[in-house]
């Protein structure tokens, strides 16, 4: 299975961890809501799974410009 991470405005890779031992509370996911997991984590076919984060870049922008917030893909 492998987890990747990419920004959720950018789009840009951010990491990637390809193990078989991994489970869903190692990385953290079942402190989320199925609201919060519905929005961040999607399952591909094939098992892996791609989780949709914010990188610092886009953090610092979003900040510092809220307003982008209003636009449906601000940062692309």
């Amino acid at each position: 299975m492998a987890v990747n991470y990419v920004c959720r405005h950018c789009r840009t890779p951010l990491g990637s961890l390809d193990r078989d031992d991994l489970s869903e509370a190692a990385l953290g996911f079942h402190f989320l809501t199925p609201e919060e997991r519905g929005d961040i984590i999607a399952y591909d076919a094939a098992g892996n799974v791609t989780v949709r984060v914010i990188c610092d870049y886009c953090r610092e922008a979003l900040e510092a410009n809220p307003e982008l917030l209003l636009i449906e893909s601000p940062l692309q």
